[in-house]
């Protein structure tokens, strides 16, 4: 059962598309969720801090210039990265800042599956994406501030209230939950980390799919006016990140399995969360949350490319 619920979670990115053309054919089957978005993201950090220890912390301190240059990558090269393309493609500010917040994001779980896909290090995407998870609680509302403050005034600190609900606080409490169960007898933790390990993939895959397919079906008819150059600058945006994650590794003489590692960290960003944010903080601009739906499809597409060469490659 365990293994079959692996696989599922494994084939996201098939679950990504299929969901985001559901929506678009039939949009009313999944505007329903709408309201629950920030719900379901608080419902995916839960899930995420149900798989941390505090022992993993101590993981970063044996490795800690490798996760130095992974976090910093991550928020210097997506926030830059989106802003460049906004204003190279110039896009309209709705997008632009969509955009420039999914690239303030940390990276996305999604991230853990490509890197074991692609026969890269799987212990340090997941440290990765827990460090710049946690980092993002104060890294994402001061980037957006700052990037997204060149096209309109940007309220920072509900950005940083919105992090610390949706993302600080589900994290703390699910890892939290995680350590009290080390008081359990070890029949009884074995059992209910099982059932964990097994519905907390299904359930976060599911909410994702949930998030963007919701969104692209409310903003049908937009992404249908400015979809070429909306796409364009989306591809671009997160082939800069698997890009330069890669040659910034490589520059700094790291071999080809935390070059990898680095590059679909960077390159993968939590979607669901930009998209949750633009829905809660730029509501009077609908736009604002499709950029985070199309990165939701794109960069899974990208990801799973780059892990079909490199798991084919010893």
């Amino acid at each position: 059962m365990l293994k079959a619920c692996v696989k599922i979670a494994e084939w996201f990115p098939l679950w990504i598309v299929i969901g985001c053309l559901w929506a678009w054919w039939q949009p009313e089957a999944w505007l329903w969720f709408q309201p629950y978005i920030t719900i379901g993201l608080g419902v995916i950090m839960l899930g995420m801090g149900l798989t941390l220890r505090l022992a993993d912390f101590s993981e970063v301190f044996r490795m800690p210039k490798i996760i130095a240059i992974g976090v910093l990558a991550q928020f210097v090269i997506m926030p830059l990265s989106a802003y460049f393309w906004a204003k190279v493609l110039d896009l309209e500010t709705s997008l632009a800042i969509g955009l420039i917040l999914v690239g303030a994001c940390p990276g996305g779980t999604a991230s853990n599956v490509i890197t074991y896909l692609a026969r890269a290090n799987v212990a340090l995407s997941v440290l990765l994406t827990m460090c710049s998870t946690f980092a993002a609680v104060v890294m994402t509302p001061l980037l957006t501030q700052w990037l997204a403050g060149t096209y309109l005034p940007v309220d920072g600190w509900g950005l940083f209230r919105s992090m610390v609900v949706v993302v600080l606080i589900p994290l703390i409490a699910g890892l939290l939950i995680n350590t009290a169960l080390d008081r359990l007898k070890q029949h009884k933790r074995h059992a209910v980390r099982g059932i964990i390990h097994m519905v907390g993939p299904i359930v976060s895959v599911a909410v994702i799919v949930l998030v963007v397919s919701s969104i692209v079906a409310g903003n049908k008819a937009a992404i249908g006016l400015v979809g070429p150059k909306l796409f364009c600058a989306v591809f671009l945006f997160h082939a800069t990140g698997f890009a330069l994650g890669y040659v910034v590794m490589k520059w700094l003489g790291y071999g080809k399995v935390e070059c990898r590692t680095v590059s679909i960290e960077v390159g993968m960003q939590n979607s669901g969360l930009g998209a949750s944010l633009a829905k809660t903080h730029f509501a009077d601009m609908a736009m604002a949350p499709v950029p985070a739906a199309i990165s939701a499809v794109f960069h899974c597409l990208i990801g799973s490319a780059l892990a079909g060469i490199w798991g084919r490659r010893r």
